[in-house]
């Protein structure tokens, strides 16, 4: 078993539509970024990547590329996991902080659980999203923005062969 740790971050950007974890949350400003700017994905992406030793968002999806310009960060995601899969890894479970004074992520957490665990292959149940804020401190307590932490354990599959795979 591995351990990754993913983070991301992004300011409010009141041009975008605000997604985080793939659910659109409407009355709020979106996040700027390259792709559609949902943090809670990228910091996902980059947990489950780093637990297979696969790199990170940025060198499988550069900003730099405009192809990526956009781009649904749920789809970004499932590609990672296809990237662990041909490394025979899966991901066993993740836990997410979001950290944010608006908007309120306890009633969208069961949604993003969803979404998340289907496109993680793990379903909802081994998915938890938590929103904490921060007091009012820094930039994110002063409203200027959001970060999130995710952790992720992803196991090697057994493949025929393996000693005590079969």
């Amino acid at each position: 078993m591995r351990v990754g740790l993913g983070y991301d971050s992004h300011r409010f950007d009141p041009a975008r539509p605000l997604i985080l974890g793939g659910v659109p949350i409407s009355g709020h400003p979106g996040l700027s970024g390259h792709s559609d700017g949902d943090a809670v994905c990228h910091a996902v992406t980059d947990a489950i990547l780093g637990a297979a030793g696969a790199g990170d968002i940025g060198s499988h999806f550069p900003p730099s590329d405009d192809q990526w310009k956009d781009a649904d960060s749920v789809e970004l995601l499932r590609t990672a996991v296809d990237i662990l899969e041909r490394e025979n890894y899966q991901v066993v479970n993740i836990d997410v902080v979001v950290i944010c004074e608006t908007p309120k992520i306890g009633p969208v957490a069961a949604a993003m659980r969803e979404v998340l665990g289907e496109a993680l292959r793990i379903g909802p149940g081994f998915v938890s999203i938590k929103g904490k804020t921060n007091e009012r401190m820094g930039w994110t307590g002063s409203g200027q923005g959001l970060a999130v932490h995710a952790v992720a354990l992803v196991d090697r599959v057994p493949q025929s062969g393996d000693p005590g795979a079969d």
